[in-house]
């Protein structure tokens, strides 16, 4: 696994959550930066991660995109990230979006 600048970067498949699944409301552009947990729902170990989307474009609530994440990268994560890999998005404690690794990028 590379990890360049203190960076994780994948090629993922995200899902937002539904309004009516306890998701988000209002769609994500631009840098969304929420956490990210690869431990399970009782873990409190998560990584920041930048999920960039170009001008224009916006994920909705519902909606799945192949899109590229960096995450912060921390001793804990680093072999945890491979493809098929799947984690939580989180806005705090709240579950807002799954994702799962497509490719780990070089």
């Amino acid at each position: 696994m590379a990890v360049q600048d203190g960076l994780i970067k994948v090629r993922a498949s995200v899902r937002l959550l539904s309004k009516e699944e306890g998701g988000r409301t209002d769609p994500i552009k631009g840098g969304y930066r929420p956490n990210h947990n690869f431990f399970g729902p009782d873990s409190r170990e998560m990584t920041v991660g930048l999920i960039d989307l170009p001008d224009g474009v916006e994920l909705r609530p519902g909606e799945t995109m192949d899109l590229t994440i960096a995450f912060w990268a921390w001793p804990g994560l680093v072999g945890q990230i491979h493809p098929g890999r799947r984690w939580s998005i989180q806005e705090g404690a709240r579950l807002v979006g799954v994702g799962t690794v497509k490719d780990v990028l070089e």
